[in-house]
């Protein structure tokens, strides 16, 4: 039996769609057949054949709505809505280096991206009673790492949150959100991450790997996940073929959150 996801031809958006998992949602969904703008601050350095990019920081507001016009124009109505920007450049050091910039800055990224995304593209789902929000959010919102990252978590776990009550809004409305939470994902990122990781601790690439994943307390499945599994896992969530799926959260981390 096939196993369509019948995405030919929907009209989608993927923000942060140039680098990591965005590229790598991008290229699943063009091969699926489906319409596809992406956005993130800079080019590819490898577009994909048939994908529309569009340059603009989505960490302002004036930059969602270059975005979202954009998006309009080349497709018309967004069916579906795919949020993977996200990121943190704050400094080390815990709480204390965290001013109330690098606290704005994270939350401007990492929440009110999506929130103004959907603001700009949710009524036009709704007047036609269809479309699908993807919100990717991060395992950090269960375990945050309090040296770098706890502006990072906090926004994520709002973005979380904020998920959740949208989806009980607008899912009687025609309209499925859903998250994506990955954990240690193997980006070209994470990559030069382990090189500086390797050169400072004089070991490899795979030892600088292990010192991670010991750092995480262990990943079960013995390795980070690839951009292109995340990916497939967005496809389907996405796709008619999760038409019961609304409100909740699938995660894809190897099992290193020890939870259920």
């Amino acid at each position: 039996m096939s196993f369509d996801l019948s995405l030919a031809g929907k009209r989608v958006l993927v923000t942060g769609g140039t680098r990591g998992v965005g590229a790598a949602v991008v290229e699943r969904l063009a091969s699926l057949q489906a319409r596809v703008v992406a956005t993130a601050l800079s080019a590819p350095r490898q577009p994909t054949d048939g994908v529309h990019y569009v340059a603009a920081d989505l960490a302002t507001a004036e930059g969602v709505r270059m975005a979202t016009d954009a998006a309009q124009r080349h497709l018309g109505t967004v069916d579906i809505l795919i949020n993977v920007v996200g990121g943190s450049s704050a400094p080390a050091g815990g709480f204390a280096r965290l001013d109330d910039g690098e606290w704005a800055k994270a939350l401007d990224l990492n929440l009110m991206s999506a929130v103004r995304m959907d603001r700009a593209l949710l009524p036009a789902m709704l007047a036609q009673r269809s479309g699908v929000i993807l919100h990717v959010t991060s395992i950090q919102r269960l375990l945050p790492l309090h040296d770098s990252t706890i502006a990072y978590a906090a926004a994520k776990a709002a973005l979380s949150t904020y998920s959740k009550a949208l989806s009980k809004e607008v899912t009687p409305q025609g309209v499925r959100v859903v998250r994506v939470s990955p954990g240690w994902i193997e980006t070209e990122a994470s990559i030069d991450f382990l090189g500086g990781i390797a050169a400072n601790a004089g070991t490899d690439y795979q030892g600088a790997k292990q010192m991670v994943m010991d750092a995480l307390g262990g990943i079960p499945v013995g390795r980070p996940a690839q951009p292109s599994e995340v990916a497939d896992l967005i496809a389907f969530l996405v796709s008619p073929r999760a038409a019961s799926i609304s409100g909740s959260e699938h995660t894809i981390d190897g099992g290193t959150v020890p939870t259920a």
